[in-house]
């Protein structure tokens, strides 16, 4: 079978993002050192005079609420309000994942790699923007999370591109059957719900 100039383009892309990956790499080391911490355990420890220089920037909570606009604050229960059907969503998606995924043989998606909740450590932040900092990464880690269980789900049940282009569509999209190629979809089913 011929390589398509699609194919050459997905190849040098994967070869791009670990050079991308490689560099990001390189770049994280070097903050750490500006900022200086390390990584321990799994968790992040400030060297103390950095930990001190950051408590003296944080801003009183008072004082936060007293310069915010008034339409921040009267919109905020509203935005964590959006915190019930996160956390239906969130409990939802771990019972489909640990009932339908082990039915299918689908490895399961370590929610751990994807809900990173840590910048509520920083000591330049006060409770209310710590609390925020939790809420976000909570939010956009929690949907991450369920936009990989909802991919590996669709290369199960329906690896099948769409006939239009997607706006950030998901990275697995790119090894499913085209649209209206029968054919290779029936030869190639079964061997794409193996390929994790």
């Amino acid at each position: 079978m011929e390589r398509s100039t699609l194919d050459d383009i997905i190849e040098r892309l994967r070869s791009t993002q670990s050079e991308l990956e490689a560099e990001l790499n390189r770049l994280m080391t070097e903050k750490r050192k500006k900022f200086r911490y390390t990584m321990q355990r799994g968790k992040v420890v400030f060297e103390r005079s950095m930990q001190s220089w950051q408590s003296q920037q944080r801003t009183k909570a008072w004082q936060y609420l007293r310069d915010a606009p008034l339409m921040t604050i009267l919109s905020a229960p509203l935005i964590y309000a959006m915190i019930i059907p996160l956390v239906i969503l969130d409990a939802s998606t771990i019972v489909f994942q640990q009932i339908c995924f082990r039915l299918y043989g689908i490895p399961r998606v370590q929610r751990s790699d994807y809900l990173i909740i840590d910048r509520h450590h920083l000591a330049y932040l006060n409770f209310i923007e710590a609390a925020n900092c939790v809420y976000c990464g909570y939010a956009n880690g929690l949907i991450a999370f369920v936009r990989e269980v909802a991919s590996r789900l669709e290369q199960y049940w329906c690896p099948i591109k769409h006939a239009r282009l997607m706006l950030d569509e998901h990275s697995r999209m790119q090894e499913f059957f085209d649209y209206g190629d029968a054919d290779t979809y029936r030869q190639g089913l079964e061997d794409i719900r193996k390929d994790w």
